[in-house]
């Protein structure tokens, strides 16, 4: 008898995947100081509280359509602060991601016995070393291409040429666009580049402003780690959240490094095989680009393509392209991805919108950023809510990165229709 009274109540208990009035799942066992935060919506010892219920249909609480109206108004104002003070927030984020990934560092010395000060020296002594070698390899970069490519103005004049006469061909005559096509070159191809690179690689600023955040950054590093700590006894959920912000974000840029330098030897290693000019440097620009998302390998690959036309013609070109697909391919989508893993992983769709988005709002180093930006964001609004969490559905490459065990949809049962 007790039995089918069991049964029955499972049956008439209603399904925690579409209930409204489905609670988190207990964390005590899982975080530390999560016993000290009430359930959501809980007030008092009857647990129910009308302004805390879900969808805010409790007494007080906004109506949706102007909730909707006050939180875009409020998100428009925090973008805006965001891009005019794009110039300052980029540099910083940019500093500390690279004291993040470099964190393990300190972690490891201090392990071995080393005082907890000098390991934090040493950390921010690589991260500097970091930051010199990326602007030093830029500068060299550009200087290679402004003093390498005026060299190949007549034959790029010569392409020009064959490409407006086989337009005349079928036709295609317009007398203006073909003069301005005509006036295009090396030279005026680096007036519009070489400013582009050289206020990233001589903005004194913003090198200032890395310089000083990674300098205090260090100094704030001794004590992180027990700060985190007494912080994660009130916050438990936010500072979890952080938490595994640091470790995506880490991984991200550490696999992205390793796999993008992986990359640009075996382009580097195909380009200088088929003859192309300024190989090495088309090397380095490939290790560089591979931190912008999506668009980084075209980028990448134009420039190495279009001299190998000019100076070795068609057949050498196409042999270029050729090569950086399929490196890519295999390289890119084939194994960094097993290593990644789907912890660090957002969806395709929100990766390209996420470039696009804080390109405009950051700048040059929003699309370097445009990734540690989005996980960011997604830490602190998505993964720090359990009543958010359930975001990860649409944003996350994997749905059930983040969610807990006790909220994964259960596998239906054999013969279930």
């Amino acid at each position: 008898m007790n039995t089918d009274r069991s049964a029955e109540a499972e049956a008439a208990a209603p399904d925690p995947a579409v209930s409204t009035e489905h609670q988190p799942p207990p964390t005590e066992a899982r975080i530390v100081g999560a016993a000290t935060e009430p359930p959501h919506g809980a007030s008092g010892a009857s647990g129910v509280s009308g302004a805390g219920t879900p969808g805010g249909a409790g007494r007080g609480a906004l109506p949706r359509l102007l909730a909707i109206a006050l939180g875009g108004a409020g998100l428009a104002y925090c973008v805006v602060f965001l891009q005019n003070l794009g110039s300052v927030v980029a540099p910083i984020f940019l500093a500390l991601n690279l004291m993040v990934t470099a964190h393990p560092l300190h972690t490891a010395l201090a392990k071995r016995g080393v005082n907890r000060s000098i390991a934090a020296v040493v950390t921010g002594l690589v991260v500097l070393a970091v930051l010199s070698l990326f602007f030093a390899a830029i500068g060299w970069a550009i200087t290679q291409l402004v003093t390498t490519l005026p060299d190949y103005s007549t034959q790029f004049q010569a392409l020009l040429t064959s490409i407006t006469e086989q337009l005349a061909r079928i036709g295609i005559t317009p007398d203006t666009m073909l003069k301005q096509i005509q006036s295009v070159s090396p030279a005026s191809a680096l007036g519009v580049i070489t400013p582009v690179f050289a206020n990233l690689s001589t903005g004194a600023a913003l090198l200032t402003v890395m310089v000083g955040v990674v300098f205090f950054l260090t100094m704030d590093s001794v004590t992180i780690d027990y700060r985190l700590d007494l912080a994660q006894r009130y916050h438990p959920r936010l500072i979890g959240a952080l938490r595994s912000f640091s470790q995506g974000v880490r991984r991200y840029w550490i696999v992205s490094s390793v796999f993008g330098l992986i990359s640009a030897v075996l382009d580097v290693i195909a380009l200088r095989i088929i003859g192309v000019p300024l190989w090495l440097v088309w090397g380095v620009l490939a290790f560089l680009v591979n931190y912008i998302p999506n668009v980084g390998f075209f980028i990448g690959l134009v420039p190495p393509a279009l001299l190998a036309l000019l100076a070795l013609g068609p057949a050498r070109a196409i042999a270029v392209i050729a090569t950086y697909l399929i490196v890519n391919f295999i390289v890119q989508s084939l194994i960094m991805p097993r290593f990644t893993g789907q912890a660090v992983g957002i969806t395709a769709t929100l990766t390209f919108v996420s470039l696009l988005f804080w390109s405009w709002v950051l700048g040059v180093l929003g699309a370097l950023l445009a990734v540690p930006a989005t996980l960011f964001f997604k830490a602190i609004l998505v993964d720090a809510d359990p009543g958010a969490r359930w975001a990860n559905a649409l944003i996350a490459s994997d749905p059930l990165t983040y969610a807990d065990p006790d909220e994964q949809p259960a596998k239906p049962a054999a013969g279930a229709a």
